[in-house]
């Protein structure tokens, strides 16, 4: 039943496109200086953004801070953005690049907690909220750092699994092997989850 809820995160393929054709003109108008346009983009991405730095600084207040910076960047960037279908792509790109240096520069690696969990941004409805953060939880407590980094980029950003290794430079099949394993892992603790209750 959990392992469900975490499969069901996933979009439908038709929303999928149309979502990507909205945020591939968000991106140009951004380019462009829209600033109503860089609002609806955030509204559109932040969750999904935050929650994928927060799998790489494993951080709240990181997070919150890189995800502000990433969208700052957008502005900056967006205008070198050409619509290719894979806006989230090109966004978590930036995303990535702020985490990792942020990472370097501190020369740390901190260890996951149940803060995380908490730190998420509040979604459209409880239920969905409830939902993110018993995945968050559950990615945070049992997957190594490259399967956390899969899921939220496929489960929560919604990259396909091509864009995901795309973007974090492995091969498909590594990335396809790391996802089925970490759904598989998080499956496992949400069994034992519900059984030890």
């Amino acid at each position: 039943m959990l392992l469900f809820c975490v499969l069901s995160t996933i979009q439908n393929e038709s929303q999928t496109r149309q979502t990507r054709t909205e945020e591939d003109a968000l991106l140009v108008r951004v380019g462009q200086g829209d600033r109503e346009a860089l609002e609806a983009l955030y509204r559109l991405t932040s969750r999904a953004v935050y929650g994928y730095l927060l799998s790489i600084v494993k951080n709240p207040h990181d997070a919150e801070e890189l995800m502000q910076d990433t969208y700052l960047q957008l502005v900056s960037s967006a205008e070198s953005y050409r619509p290719q279908g894979r806006p989230r792509g090109f966004i978590m790109a930036v995303a990535r690049n702020l985490g990792l240096m942020r990472l370097r520069k501190e020369r740390r690696f901190p260890a996951a907690g149940e803060e995380e969990a908490e730190a998420l941004p509040a979604a459209d409805n409880e239920a969905g909220r409830a939902e993110d953060r018993l995945v968050l939880d559950c990615a945070m407590r049992v997957l190594s750092d490259e399967e956390r980094q899969v899921v939220m980029l496929h489960a929560v950003a919604g990259l396909k699994h091509r864009e995901t290794a795309s973007l974090m430079g492995l091969p498909l099949s590594t990335v396809l092997s790391r996802y089925h394993r970490a759904l598989a892992k998080m499956q496992k603790a949400l069994m034992e989850g519900e059984t030890a209750r």
